[in-house]
């Protein structure tokens, strides 16, 4: 008892001068730091050991937080270094970034921090954070200092970080700096399909005349595909304009007519239909009747994929999960437990970095993947959260949140009838869950506002 006791007392200890440094409170870091300071090693000594779970230490807090002053006191006063790295190989640098705090980012190049560095986790430097947030001040900052405008993440170059937060003072400044719009991820995505999946005509308009090309395949769709599965017209217009061919094949064998179609999205049908060619068993090329073939289709392949759905979920069951280690899995909790401080924050971006990083250590854990699904739904990236939820379906088929997490990533991309679906899907898992019945409800209403009659034939849940 003794021993749990004082390891207690010890995390106390530790917590408050963390805290201290996220709070400015430069008297109590102080305190805090002589009280952790047992055998007399000094204030630096202890400041410079002194770090949470992921090895953040308190420069990294004051840094996130915009407390320069307690900054200055680390770094000039008890002669930290600039740069410690955290486990994500992330320095006080790119936490200031992230959170947009221009003085303090001054003040830590003016003393040496290098904004280069990339972390480990996710390879991003503090460019493409910046890029991310839309803080040209910033990115001006990094440019002047060299930092590689074509640097390399998971998540692509800074452009592409912009593009796909519809940031375009910051797609252009990175144009400016001979940011190359063509470069692609290793998923195939370049910064004109980012900024068509956010939905960010000026960003793709400055794209397109930087020479952006409009027929990119990523994903096994062009970014018509991708606007007609939306019915964003303007893109749509704008594509085309720039030469986007509306006779292309996505991997399903769909042309961008026929994914409109399947959305009842008709307008774009409207649009599409004297640029494609005739589509072969098609006998009435008009807008209803490319629609009726569309959903017919669809309607078939929904009665062969429910005939399979018991081998499916046979098959689900039976499938051995990856073996996580105890350590692995304790990593995953770590990182977890910084996306939840991150999203109560509302800093979505960050918590879904986090929520990578505890899926990479855990990827059978469901909760991960409905959260980063949220995550992406509150920054307003539809795509991003249906994936992220339709693979937490798969890992857990009878959770009615993960039928919610995906009905509520088709309603942002007005999927109105496929969202109406997965809400009732969820309610046949729980009845008595009034937000799932209300969400099916929305959907439903939403549906036949923007449709007219294309209401979903599912089953009322309530009767």
């Amino acid at each position: 008892m003794a021993d749990a006791a004082a390891a207690l007392s010890a995390r106390s200890k530790v917590q408050a001068f963390l805290e201290a440094a996220c709070t400015g409170d430069l008297g109590s870091l102080r305190k805090h730091g002589v009280a952790l300071d047992e055998e007399g090693k000094g204030a630096a000594a202890v400041a410079a050991a002194v770090c949470d779970a992921n090895k953040r230490t308190a420069l990294h807090f004051a840094a996130r937080e915009g407390q320069t002053d307690v900054c200055a006191f680390l770094v000039n006063q008890l002669g930290l270094p600039v740069d410690p790295k955290d486990d994500d190989g992330e320095t006080p640098l790119i936490h200031a970034a992230r959170q947009g705090r221009l003085e303090t980012v001054k003040y830590l190049l003016k003393h040496g921090a290098d904004p280069s560095v990339a972390s480990s986790s996710m390879g991003a430097t503090a460019l493409h954070h910046a890029a991310g947030i839309g803080n040209v001040d910033l990115m001006k900052l990094f440019l002047d200092k060299g930092v590689d405008v074509e640097s390399e993440s998971d998540a692509g170059t800074p452009l592409v970080w912009a593009a796909g937060h519809g940031q375009e003072d910051a797609v252009k400044l990175l144009l400016q700096h001979n940011a190359k719009p063509n470069t692609e991820t290793a998923d195939g995505i370049t910064s004109l399909l980012s900024a068509v999946a956010a939905g960010s005509l000026p960003c793709l308009e400055v794209l397109i005349q930087a020479g952006a090309n409009p027929n990119v395949i990523a994903g096994g769709a062009t970014p018509l595909h991708i606007a007609a599965d939306s019915g964003n017209m303007d893109i749509i217009k704008c594509l085309l304009q720039a030469g986007g061919d509306p006779n292309t094949s996505d991997d399903d064998g769909l042309k961008p007519i026929q994914v409109a179609a399947l959305r009842n999205n008709l307008e774009v049908v409207e649009h599409l239909l004297p640029l494609t060619s005739p589509i072969p068993g098609v006998s009435n090329w008009t807008v209803d009747g490319i629609v009726e073939y569309s959903l017919s289709k669809m309607a078939e392949e929904k009665a062969q994929l429910k005939e399979g759905t018991f081998d499916k979920a046979a098959s689900l069951q039976s499938s051995q999960p990856i073996e996580v280690s105890p350590e692995a899995k304790k990593r995953s909790l770590e990182a977890k437990s910084r996306g939840d401080d991150a999203f109560r924050r509302k800093d979505y971006l960050e918590a879904v970095d986090a929520y990578s990083q505890a899926i990479e250590f855990d990827p059978n854990d469901a909760v991960l993947l409905s959260n980063r699904s949220l995550c992406w739904l509150r920054a307003g990236q539809g795509e991003r959260a249906l994936e992220d939820a339709r693979a937490c379906r798969e890992l857990r088929p009878d959770w009615a949140k993960a039928c919610f997490r995906e009905g509520a990533a088709l309603r942002l991309l007005q999927r109105f009838h496929e969202a109406a679906n997965a809400f009732y899907e969820g309610v046949t898992l729980d009845p008595e869950n009034k937000e799932l019945v209300s969400a099916f409800r929305e959907a439903v209403d939403e549906g036949r506002k923007l449709h007219g009659t294309d209401n979903p034939t599912t089953t009322n849940p309530t009767q």
